[in-house]
Formats: C-alpha cells, sequence, structure tokens
C-alpha cells in the first residue's frame, strides 16, 4: 500500500510538467509570430510610405520587405524556434539528445 501513494503522486507531477512545457511552447510560438506579424504586415503595409523612402539596390524598403523581407525574417525565427526549444525541451527532460 505505501507504493500506490508515490506512483498516484508521479502521474500528477508529469501532467504538470507537460502542461509547463506546452505552455512555454505556445508562449514562444505566439511571441514568434507577433514578430512575424509585425514585420510582414507593419513594414510591408503599415509604413510602406515611410519605409519607400528608403532605398536598397534600387528597390523602395517597403517593397523589399513586402516581397523578401517578411520570408527572410520567417526563415531566421524557424532557426530561433528551433534553438529555443532545444533549450526548453532540456529544461524539462524531453531532449532526444544525448
Amino acid at each position: 500500500m505505501a507504493d500506490a501513494k508515490p506512483d498516484a503522486a508521479q502521474p500528477d507531477d508529469r501532467s504538470a510538467r507537460h502542461a509547463a512545457y506546452w505552455r512555454e511552447n505556445v508562449k514562444l510560438l505566439c511571441l514568434l509570430l507577433f514578430i512575424w506579424f509585425a514585420v510582414s504586415f507593419g513594414a510591408g503595409i503599415i509604413f510602406v510610405d515611410a519605409l519607400n523612402a528608403i532605398r536598397i539596390g534600387g528597390f523602395k524598403l517597403g517593397f523589399w520587405f513586402a516581397q523578401q523581407g517578411s520570408i527572410l525574417i520567417f526563415v531566421v525565427l524557424i532557426f530561433v524556434y528551433a534553438a529555443r526549444m532545444r533549450v526548453i525541451e532540456k529544461r524539462f527532460g524531453v531532449s532526444d539528445e544525448g
């Protein structure tokens, strides 16, 4: 009977860790998606007139952000997500690395 109590407490602990892990994951996703939205929508649409005063390679900066900038930012955010998730997974003990 004494063994039943520690086993009963373990699923609750695992459930709490699981919830905390996913809370961190979703918080990171929301932050990165907000950054991507701000760059894509903000720089490519809202601030396009102000950015068009600056030129990069002969193209207006607002046009550049609308066509290329948001895609490049998205690729960078993928690498940031992978790096941060590696840290989060190690912290919660779910890393697939040795």
